[in-house]
């Protein structure tokens, strides 16, 4: 049985020495090495959640959340892959895939052999996801898909997409060999910018029947949001990470900045700010960890809590990566120092998977069903 504390404190051995020092690297290039994933597969990271028949290291939903929230202190584009490959593809195939998918797909999964992506959103259509315009129809025992897919973060690499496809109102949930694809790199992005995202085309791309994942028209409600609920999750607790090392960076600068003949961090005004980074950090600790406790035990507002974790958590990071550049001044604006960094890609959190004005909708619907009657 896998110890959940060793993999963690393992893991934070790992992000100091291979990923901290070479997020700038990652960030600028534009890409994660493949050495790197490769070495990340082999210590069990990318399959941290799997059942070990799969190869994975059956991690519960709350230590692979901590898993999460270390990498995403150290870089938040390598969070991403854990984010879309182990989580949205490798977690939802654990709930929905058949058993063939399964022993074909997995095992390779954790290996790195194969890299997952999950093909959701289009040009023209983000939070509203049953409005997918890619179609599928079907041609005796295969279907034919087309259309266009946008944003698909390590679209560019994946060998395997988990696509959402339309057909007179009904959706339905393919894997899709990405080589069949026509994939078109997205540059100048605001942050993540090492997850490799691709506008993906499919002109009539042949899919067999069996790499049908959920059921033919099970595809939104089933699959697809059991897909976002896995993301969002791997999103609350990197939103989490990118907080905490935002606060642990600002929190050293103000200990040792000097103006005027004090170290900054005695002066009341950014005394403000540390408390409210504080403040935000260890309340974002509490719902994840909540989140965390309900998704392991399959609580039945597991959902919820995750809505709420993902919601708070996100916008938290937003504040205090803001705070961190506002603390550390000229320097916070140079990417010499890495807020400058975590602050654009601390926005990223607040709008995939979910935006926050997605998350407020859904929190107050449950807030109107379940308090003041």
């Amino acid at each position: 049985m896998t110890n959940p504390r060793s993999v963690i404190d393992g893991l934070r051995l790992f992000v100091d020495r291979e990923i901290r020092p070479r997020a700038a690297e990652f960030d600028r290039n534009g890409a994660i090495p493949r050495d790197l994933i490769r070495e990340m597969a082999e210590r069990g990271y990318l399959a941290a959640p799997f059942p070990p028949e799969f190869g994975g290291l059956g991690l519960d939903p709350l230590a692979y959340g901590q898993v999460t929230a270390e990498v995403a202190r150290g870089c938040s584009s390598v969070r991403t892959l854990l984010t879309v490959h182990t989580s949205l593809v490798g977690e939802t195939l654990i709930r929905w895939g058949t058993p063939q998918q399964k022993a074909r797909l997995l095992p390779a999964m954790a290996r790195g052999e194969i890299l997952a992506a999950f093909a959701l959103s289009e040009p023209d259509v983000g939070s509203n996801a049953k409005a997918v315009t890619t179609t599928y129809t079907r041609q005796g025992d295969h279907f034919v898909l087309n259309g266009r897919k946008k944003w698909i973060s390590f679209g560019v690499v994946a060998d395997i997409l988990l696509v959402l496809a339309s057909q007179a109102g009904r959706t339905t949930t393919f894997l899709v060999d990405a080589a069949k694809t026509t994939r078109t790199p997205i540059h100048g992005l605001l942050g993540v910018r090492g997850s490799q995202l691709a506008a993906i085309d499919f002109a009539d791309v042949e899919v067999s029947a069996d790499d049908v994942v959920g059921g033919e028209g099970q595809g939104f409600e089933y699959v697809a949001q059991t897909a976002l609920d896995f993301g969002r999750a791997s999103v609350a607790w990197g939103a989490l990470g990118v907080a905490q090392e935002s606060l642990d960076v600002m929190m050293r600068y103000a200990r040792t900045r000097r103006q005027f003949d004090e170290v900054i961090g005695n002066f009341q005004l950014i005394k403000g700010i540390l408390a409210d980074a504080v403040t935000d950090v260890h309340a974002a600790c509490a719902l994840c960890e909540r989140m965390g406790a309900r998704r392991t035990n399959r609580d039945l507002d597991a959902t919820i809590e995750t809505n709420i974790a993902k919601y708070f958590a996100s916008r938290a990071a937003s504040r205090i990566t803001s705070d961190a550049v506002q603390v550390l001044g000229a320097n916070g604006c140079s990417d010499d120092y890495p807020v400058e960094r975590m602050y654009r890609d601390a926005k990223v959190f607040e709008i995939i998977e979910g935006s926050s004005q997605i998350q407020q909708l859904l929190i107050a619907k449950f807030g109107l069903n379940r308090y003041g009657r």
